[in-house]
C-alpha cells in the first residue's frame, strides 16, 4: 500500500464565501457586516473599473487598500462571485442591514428612558439575539448574544472551505481585498473549519497516510486528483529536534510568533508561520514546531496575531489555547473563545488581567494591554508574562503605553522582567481600515486619521524598559518579514517612523548596557 506525506510547502488558505477567512469572518455578526460593507463594495468597484484596481495594487502608497489584485482581468468571475454572494449569503446580508437598522433605531429613539418598549421594534431577525443597554451616561447600545447567534442559521458552515496549492515564494495577494478564485493549481476542499478531516490532513505532514485514503477523502474530481497528487510525497520530513536542555530556549518565527520551550513543555505565542521553501531569508517554519504544543497564547484579535491559516494546521498538536477575555457581545469585540471553539479547537481558556495559569515551576500571567485598537471599547487584548522559576519574559505585542501609570501598578504586582518583547508599529492604519465595516455611521476623515492601530513609539516603549528594569529588549511584531505581506501590506524604509523610533530605542538601551535587538527572520536564544 502506497503511503504519502503532505508536503511542507502546501499552502492552505481558509475561505469564507471565497474570501480569505480571518477572525472577523467567523462570528456571524462581523461576517455579515464585512460581506455588505467590504466584499460586495470591493467587487462592485472592480467590475465597474478593473483597470483602476490594476493600477492601484502597483502603487506602493495604495498598499493594503480595497483593490482586487487580478491585474484588471477575470472580471466576469468577480461579477459571478458577487452575484453568488448575494444569492448564497442573503441571510447574512439581511443580518447586516438589521444591525444597521437597530443602530439607527437606538440613536433616534433611545434618549435615556426605559428601553423595554423598543424591543418590539428591533428588526425581526435580530429579536432574541440582542439585549438593549445604556452605559452610565445614557448612551444606548446593544449586546449580541453570540452563543445563540452561532447556533442559528447565521453561522454558515457551508460558506467555509479550504484552498490547497503549492507555494514557492513570499508573494501573495492581500487577503482583505482579493477573493480567491479557482486556478489550475488549486484543490478546493469543501469542508467546514471544525471538520476532523482538517486535523487528519495536517497530521499527514508527520504521519504518512495511504494514497487511496487521500484521494477518497479529499476529492472525487479526476482532474483535481492529479493536482492533489503533486502536494504529497513519499519522502519523510526531517525529524524535529526537541529541546532537551536544562534551561529555556526561545525561538523567533517572525512578526509576533515566539516559541518558548523547556525540556518539559512548550508555549507558542501568536502563531503566524512561513511555509518551507527556498528563500534568501533564513526562517523557522511549520517544520520547526514540536509535535506537541502545551499552550498557544493569543495576544489580540487582529489578523496578524490570530491567523486561521496557521491555527487550523497546528490545532491537532495543541493541548490548550489561551485567549484574552472579551466584552461579551459588543459588535467590535467578538469572543475569541467562541470563534476558536466553533472552528474546532477543543480546549480554549479565557484569561483576565493578572490571572495566572500555572504549570510546574512557572506560569503564564495576563497583563493589561492598552492602545492599538483606535480607541474602540475592545477588551480582547492582553499582554503576558511567562515565568520559569525566577526568570520572567514579558510579551506586550502591539500594546501602546498611553498611560505609564498602568505599568507602575503592574510592576508592583509582578516585579522586574528579564526580557521585554515589544511591538513598535507606531504609525498604524486608521480606524476604518480594519473596523470600517462595523461602523454604522461614516467617520469624518480627520477623526478617522486621528484614531489609529498604532503601537508604542520610543518614549512609550522606553518607559516600559525603564519601569521593569529589563536586562534584554527585543522589538518584534513589526511586519517586516516578506512572508507577512499578504496579511499586513507593510513596507518600511530607513526613514519610516517605526524604524526611526525603534532605532532610537535600541541605541538608548545599548548606551545603558541593555542587550537590545529588532528581530527579523529568525532568532534563537538559550537561557540557563
Amino acid at each position: 500500500m502506497e503511503t504519502m506525506y503532505l508536503k511542507s510547502n502546501v499552502q492552505v488558505e481558509p475561505l469564507f464565501g471565497r474570501w480569505y477567512a480571518w477572525s472577523h469572518l467567523i462570528p456571524p455578526a462581523t461576517a455579515a457586516r464585512n460581506i455588505t460593507e467590504r466584499h460586495l463594495k470591493i467587487m462592485e468597484s472592480y467590475v465597474s473599473a478593473p483597470q483602476i484596481h490594476a493600477a492601484a495594487v502597483k502603487n506602493p502608497k495604495m498598499l493594503g487598500g480595497p483593490f482586487i489584485d487580478y491585474g484588471g482581468e477575470r472580471v466576469e468571475e468577480i461579477a459571478e462571485l458577487r452575484d453568488q454572494t448575494k444569492r448564497m449569503q442573503s441571510h447574512l446580508i439581511e443580518l447586516s442591514h438589521a444591525i444597521a437598522d437597530l443602530d439607527s433605531l437606538l440613536r433616534k429613539e433611545a434618549t435615556g428612558y426605559s428601553l423595554q418598549p423598543l424591543y418590539a421594534r428591533v428588526p425581526p431577525i435580530l429579536r432574541g439575539f440582542v439585549e438593549l443597554v445604556y452605559d452610565l451616561n445614557n448612551h444606548p447600545s446593544f449586546r449580541i448574544l453570540e452563543t445563540l447567534l452561532y447556533r442559528s442559521m447565521y453561522y454558515d458552515r457551508s460558506a467555509q472551505s479550504l484552498a490547497l496549492s503549492l507555494i514557492s515564494t513570499d508573494e501573495r495577494p492581500f487577503v482583505l481585498s482579493t477573493p480567491r478564485l479557482d486556478s489550475n493549481y488549486t484543490v478546493h476542499l469543501k469542508h467546514s473549519f471544525d471538520s476532523d478531516i482538517i486535523d487528519w490532513l495536517f497530521r499527514a505532514k508527520r504521519i504518512p497516510v495511504p494514497w487511496e485514503d487521500i484521494r477518497n477523502r479529499l476529492t472525487q474530481d479526476d482532474e483535481r486528483t492529479a493536482v492533489l497528487r503533486t502536494m504529497f510525497t513519499d519522502t519523510p520530513p526531517k525529524p524535529y529536534q526537541r529541546y532537551v536542555g536544562p534551561g529555556i530556549r526561545w525561538r523567533y518565527f517572525g512578526h509576533a510568533c515566539i516559541l518558548v520551550e523547556t525540556s518539559e513543555m512548550s508555549i507558542l505565542f501568536d502563531p503566524v508561520l512561513s511555509y518551507t521553501y527556498e528563500s534568501g531569508i533564513s526562517r523557522y517554519t511549520y517544520d520547526d514546531l514540536p509535535d506537541k504544543i502545551d499552550y498557544v497564547v493569543i495576544t489580540h484579535n487582529h489578523q496578524d496575531h490570530i491567523l486561521f491559516e496557521t491555527l487550523l494546521q497546528i490545532r491537532h498538536k495543541v493541548d490548550t489555547f489561551i485567549v484574552p477575555r472579551n466584552n461579551t457581545g459588543s459588535l467590535q469585540d467578538p469572543s475569541v473563545k467562541l470563534l476558536l471553539e466553533f472552528s474546532g479547537c477543543k480546549h480554549v481558556i479565557e484569561i483576565d488581567d493578572l490571572h495566572e495559569i500555572t504549570f510546574p515551576n512557572g506560569g503564564i500571567t495576563a497583563i493589561p494591554f492598552l492602545g492599538e485598537h483606535a480607541d474602540l471599547d475592545i477588551r480582547s487584548k492582553s499582554g503576558y508574562v511567562v515565568r520559569f522559576g525566577s526568570h520572567r519574559l514579558m510579551f506586550l505585542a502591539d500594546s501602546c503605553n498611553v498611560e505609564p501609570k498602568l505599568y507602575e501598578h503592574v510592576h508592583r504586582q509582578l516585579g522586574d522582567m528579564d526580557a521585554l518583547f515589544i511591538g513598535m508599529e507606531c504609525d498604524g492604519a486608521p480606524l476604518s481600515w480594519l473596523y470600517g465595516p462595523l461602523l454604522c455611521q461614516k467617520v469624518h476623515r480627520e477623526m478617522d486619521q486621528s484614531r489609529r492601530l498604532s503601537g508604542s513609539d520610543f518614549d512609550q516603549a522606553f518607559a516600559m524598559v525603564d519601569q521593569f528594569k529589563c536586562r534584554e529588549v527585543y522589538v518584534y511584531a513589526m511586519g517586516q518579514e516578506p512572508w507577512l505581506n499578504y496579511i499586513m501590506s507593510i513596507k518600511y524604509t530607513e526613514a519610516s517612523r517605526p524604524i526611526v523610533e525603534s532605532d532610537r530605542l535600541l541605541a538608548e538601551c545599548k548606551s545603558r548596557g541593555i542587550l537590545a535587538e529588532r528581530l527579523f527572520g529568525e532568532k534563537e536564544i538559550l537561557i540557563d
